[in-house]
Order: C-alpha cells, then structure tokens, then sequence
C-alpha cells in the first residue's frame, strides 16, 4: 500500500508545519517527531503509513530533519528495528558490512593520495614536501561524512584531488578565512579564483625544484601539526 510522504518546512509555532505552499499546518494530536539519524527506524515508520518529512534548505542541498508521524507507528518501528539488532544474525551481518565499508574507505584514501601526489608533480628536490602535503590534505578531505569535494562522485577522481589540493592551499596558505568579502553576487567566487591562481603559482615553484624563502606559506602550513 502507497503512504502519502508530504514534504514541509519547520512552522513558526510549537506543533505547525508550513505545507509545500507555505500554508501553515497543525500536526496531528496523536502524531510524535521522528529526528533524523536512523534510516531503519524511518522507512519503517513510512511504510506503516503517512508522514509529514521536514526538510530545511542549506545553500544548495535539502537537509531532512526529520518526520511527523503517528506516535504508535514511531514506537512500533522502534521495537521492531531494535528487537531486529538484537538477533546474532544482524550483529555478524553487521560485522560483515563494517568491515566491506572499512576496506572500501582505506581504498580510497589509498587512491585519492596518489591523485594528489600526481596533481602536485613536485620536482624530486621536494619529494618530503609533496608526500607531507599529500598526507595532509588527505588525511582532511577523505573521512565520510566530511562533506568535502573529496567526497563527491559527480567529478572525477583526479579533478577532486586538484579542487581538495586547491581548496586546502586557500585555508592553510592564504588570508582567506580572515578576509571580509563584500556580499555582493560572484564576488567571493572571484575572490576564490584570484587566490587559487596564486596557489598554482606557488606551487608552480615546487614543481620546477626552485629554491624556497624562508617566509613561503606553504612551508609554514606544512610545519604546523598534526
């Protein structure tokens, strides 16, 4: 059977939704708010009958909160999703699942260091520096749930390696994150492009083995630890 999952904003009011419309709604009084977080317990609680699922919009995404349904259905899913866990067959299968995303994850982070390795092409008079730099940058855009470019599949492999080295240089080796930008439309994508051309530059430097002053921001980031 097909449940109604209606779409709404968080209301203005305690118990009140703002329907798609942006009509205000009162919630039901036998129904209970479901947080986001567990993914069992939800499309168990979907499939039992209708929901209301708010979602609020964060720069170009839409982030579930969480969803408005009967009470009995939330606390039925529960019970069922947690008397499911408690069985050994879901603990090895678990185990199983664990173990496949930790071997998947290390993988990549093997992968995605030698993206960066190969993107930064240092001469061999900076090997160190390209290995320390390559762990660093890794080592900040790989974890799950990073949220960084690193962890898109919309791009390649090798053009997240070359926006994670770039985006990293401007945190680390710029004045970007102290800068006050005029909130003006585009401005502060100029503001990036004009500090990664200068990134390039600097690593233009490293790739063709010249000597490095002391005062270089990027020997400086690399000193820093971890």
């Amino acid at each position: 059977m097909a449940h109604l999952h209606r779409l709404v904003q968080p209301g203005r009011t305690k118990g009140t939704v703002l329907g798609e419309s942006g009509e205000q709604l009162t919630v039901p009084a036998d129904w209970v708010f479901l947080p986001a977080g567990d993914a069992a317990i939800t499309r168990s609680v979907k499939a039992k009958g209708t929901t209301w699922v708010v979602k609020v919009r964060k720069g170009k995404r839409e982030i579930s909160l969480g969803i408005w349904a009967e009470a009995t259905h939330i606390l039925a899913s529960r019970l069922e999703v947690e008397a499911k866990r408690s069985t050994p067959e879901y603990a090895r299968t678990r185990q199983r699942d664990l173990a496949r995303r930790e071997a998947k994850q290390q993988a990549y982070v093997g992968d995605f260091f030698t993206e960066v390795v190969w993107f930064l092409d240092f001469h061999s008079r900076y090997e160190a520096e390209a290995q320390r730099l390559s762990e660093k940058i890794t080592a900040h855009a790989t974890p799950v749930g990073s949220g960084t470019v690193a962890r898109t599949e919309r791009i390649p492999l090798a053009k997240r390696a070359e926006a994670a080295v770039i985006a990293w240089m401007r945190h680390q080796t710029t004045a970007y994150d102290s800068m006050s930008i005029a909130r003006i439309k585009g401005q502060r994508r100029e503001v990036r492009r004009q500090l990664a051309a200068k990134s390039v530059e600097l690593l233009q430097a490293y790739r063709q083995g010249r000597d490095i002053t002391e005062n270089c921001p990027l020997q400086r980031a690399l000193s820093k630890e971890p």
